[in-house]
């Protein structure tokens, strides 16, 4: 009889372990279940958050593309304008006073002809200010070669074309030939830089562009905020590039520029090298 209790004891123990093991499991089952399902969740919003910033980010360069398209539209379509019609008629203006019979007053006559050729240069000077009416037709390189000529007395400046450059689209020449004006025009205005090196070569996938100067260099978070640095920043990102500062008070400055082919990013590694 005791055999008997003490057996059926057993089993009601057993049972009631195995009841409980059931019920552990059962509720481990349930809560990996939740857990799964949490983590789906969460996964779901991350990735729903990640590709509306990615649509948001997308946007924003979209807008900063159009944004500086449409400027450069206008300050061509004025500079055409001051170039071809109001260069034209002074020049026009020009040769007629230089022909003209004043009749033994010299002085008037060079005096006028003095403030047309000031006219001339001062359209001249505006119109290539506005937009680089040329460039499609002498090229990049030349006038980026007439840049330098100019600015011969303020700066010494130096560029290497690596062989194998080819032509690239007019935009993105158009907004290279900019930065390197800015870049000049902040080292000139802020700079005690003697010296400005400008670097271009072509690779299979980017075309590597670098600027740098012998100058007091800067503070990159001190001078961000500033329209010269944005106005290059700007341009970089229109043309879907990659871009590093490398500055240090005393110590000059250098800015590599990485811009793709066919609208792919560069390796941000080059960056580096």
């Amino acid at each position: 009889m005791f055999i008997f209790i003490y057996l059926h004891q057993i089993k009601e123990v057993t049972l009631n372990i195995s009841l409980l093991i059931l019920i552990i499991v059962t509720i481990t089952v349930i809560v990996s279940f939740i857990l799964l399902a949490y983590r789906s969740f969460i996964s779901r919003i991350i990735k729903e958050k990640n590709t509306q910033h990615e649509a948001e980010v997308l946007h924003q360069k979209d807008l900063v593309l159009e944004n500086i398209k449409a400027q450069e539209e206008e300050r061509k379509r004025i500079a055409v304008m001051i170039h071809d019609d109001i260069g034209n008629r002074l020049n026009i203006l020009s040769l007629w006073l230089n022909n003209l019979d004043t009749q033994g007053d010299e002085v008037i006559k060079k005096n006028i002809y003095s403030q047309m050729s000031s006219l001339i240069d001062a359209a001249r000077s505006i119109s290539h200010s506005l937009y680089p009416v040329n460039l499609e037709s002498v090229g990049f390189v030349l006038y980026v070669e007439e840049l330098i000529a100019n600015l011969s007395h303020k700066i010494s400046i130096s560029m290497k074309v690596m062989p194998g450059y080819e032509k690239k689209d007019i935009f993105v020449e158009v907004q290279l030939y900019r930065i390197i004006q800015e870049f000049t025009t902040n080292v000139i205005k802020h700079s005690t830089a003697t010296d400005l090196w400008i670097y271009i070569k072509d690779y299979p996938r980017h075309m590597a562009v670098v600027i740098s100067d012998n100058g007091q260099g800067f503070d990159y978070d001190l001078v961000k905020k500033g329209m010269g640095i944005k106005n290059i920043e700007s341009r970089i990102k229109s043309m879907n590039a990659l871009h590093k500062w490398k500055s240090a008070p005393n110590k000059g400055s250098r800015l590599i520029i990485l811009i793709p082919r066919n609208h792919e990013l560069p390796n941000k590694n080059s960056l580096n090298r």
